[in-house]
């Protein structure tokens, strides 16, 4: 099957150098690249619907409601104490 697809000449480019060390074709590599993340969307829908929210609200009821240490806080840069 042959189709076209648009694609950033930086993100075209780096498939070609890549292509180039590798000795394949720049189809291969984003043939290979596609593979890979389609597999992982498989896996990611797979674990999903082995999941339950109700197992995952279990969870969070068991985490302390603690504010976090302020290197841990996402408004600051991270630095674990010393």
């Amino acid at each position: 099957m042959k189709i076209e697809i648009d694609v950033p000449k930086v993100l075209y480019d780096e498939a070609k150098s890549l292509a180039q060390a590798q000795r394949m074709s720049v189809r291969e590599v984003f043939a290979s690249a596609l593979s890979d993340h389609l597999l992982s969307w498989r896996r990611l829908n797979n674990r999903a619907a082995r999941g339950s929210r109700d197992a995952f609200l279990r969870v969070l009821d068991s985490v302390p409601d603690i504010e976090p240490e302020e290197y841990d806080r996402l408004d600051t840069p991270r630095k674990p104490p010393e």
